[in-house]
This record gives C-alpha cells, structure tokens and sequence, in this order.
C-alpha cells in the first residue's frame, strides 16, 4: 500500500523531464520528485510510473519509494512561472512523487559507470517486460546513489495503454526497441534471471499492485468501462505477456541473443 503525503512547498522544476516533474516538499517533512497528473499523458503516465515501478519492486530491482502526494489549490497561488502555475492548478488532488535521493548521479557508461551481470539481466528483462522505451545511453533513467543503482522514470512503460485496440498483438510483441538498452552490453544471464523472474511475478501480485491505482487514473476503454474491468484487462496483458517472455526466454538452456530478439 503506498503513502500518501501532502506537498507543503514547490522546491525546484527538473526542467530535463517533457512533463515538468519538480522536487516538492511534503509535510512529513521529506522531499520527492513529484510526477504531475495534468502534465502530457496526465494520469496514464502516473499509472506507468506507479504500476511498473511496483513491478520492478517485485522483482527485487531498487526502486525509490513511490507515493501518493497530494496537491492543494493553494500550491501554486504564488508561483511566479505562468507554465508551472497552471500545471499545478491542473494537477489539484491525487498525483504521484517518488522519494529524492538527494546527491545521486545519473548512470553514464560513457563516464566508466558498469553494471553486474545479474542486475542488468535483470534490468533487461523488466524493462522488455513493461515495454519501457526509456532506459538508453542517452536517457538512461538509472540514479547511482551510496553504490547502489535505482531505477526511476518508468511513465514512458507500458505504451500499449495508449492504443488498447491492439492489446492482443502488443501483448505478445517481443519488443524490438529493447535493443537500445543502456545495460544491454553486460546482460549476460537472462536465461536465469527469466527463471527467477517468473517465479516473482503471478497474476495475484499483478492484481496487488494494480488494486493500489486510484480509480480514476483507469481512465475507461470500449468493453473495460469500469475501473474493475479496466484492472481486469491490464492484470490480462501482463499474465499473456509472462507467457510470450516465457517463449523469447525459454528455461531449457536454448536461449540465445537471437532467441530473445536482441540480434
């Protein structure tokens, strides 16, 4: 079960991310990177963040804690920039923050930064698991924080909920875009950590993780016109997808490169 936190006071805009994130203080007294529900793909993206962020939990990945933040009508009142005063009026109510690591760096193999071989298998295989298009060279989205690495950004995973007309095909694709992967190079030992992978993930930590996003992120579709049909088809594609990773991935000492669509 997430937290839920209110923001007291707006810190600072990460002017990196399209959607305007900002760091905000909460009235725990704790600072978090608040992703904004009236910003691009508004509550979809935080749906991603959320649900694949919990996914790699599950998976044992570090991710930063996620909570639910709430935002006041009176936030913004002062803010002097037009564009984030009205993305905050946009935002009023439930959004999502993920805890700030304060003093991390951002992942760059171009400045020596590498990977075990186990977490980057591992990295791999959630990120072609949740269809996540944006773990690159040039936008790595991994933060080395006290040695360690986090995973963060995952609003661009899951792109097959912006077209659920082709769920079934997007469900078994085997997701060529995996190929720009920044931790591809030391992803030595996916054949195991597929194994292990499946083992984590079932359709009842599935329907966990999915009974924590507010109802009215589940924005309804033809034939999931209810926030318990709509958890119903997502909780679907990933159970259909564990499936088709189960064939690019296969535990009988045959995977290859090739096998999982790298080459």
């Amino acid at each position: 079960m997430l937290r839920t936190v209110r923001a007291t006071r707006y810190v600072t805009p990460l002017r990196e991310g399209g959607s305007l994130p900002a760091i905000l203080e909460a009235d725990d007294s704790g600072l978090y990177v608040a992703k904004f529900r009236g910003a691009g793909q508004g509550p979809l993206a935080l749906l991603a963040e959320l649900v694949a962020g919990e996914i790699g939990r599950a998976l044992g990945l570090r991710v930063p804690e996620l909570v639910f933040i709430e935002i006041d009508a009176a936030l913004g009142r002062n803010e002097p920039d037009a564009e984030i005063r009205d993305l905050l009026k946009r935002s009023v109510g439930l959004n999502l923050a993920l805890d700030y690591l304060p003093g991390s760096t951002m992942f760059d193999p171009a400045a020596g930064d590498a990977a075990e071989a186990s977490l980057a298998s591992q990295a791999v295989w959630f990120d072609a698991f949740a269809t996540n298009v944006d773990r690159t060279p040039r936008n790595p989205n991994l933060l080395k924080w006290h040695k360690q690495i986090y995973f963060i950004d995952h609003g661009a995973a899951l792109y097959f909920h912006h077209n659920w007309q082709n769920v079934e095909e997007m469900a078994s694709s085997s997701f060529a875009a995996i190929r720009s992967h920044v931790l591809l190079p030391w992803a030595t030992e996916l054949e195991a950590v597929d194994s292990e992978a499946r083992k984590l993930l079932s359709e009842a930590v599935f329907a966990q993780i999915l009974e924590t996003v507010p109802d009215a992120w589940l924005l309804p579709e033809p034939g999931s016109s209810t926030p318990a049909a709509k958890r119903a088809a997502y909780i679907d594609y990933f159970t259909r997808r564990i499936l088709i990773l189960f064939r690019f991935f296969p535990p009988t000492g045959t995977w290859t490169r090739e096998t999982a669509g790298l080459q």
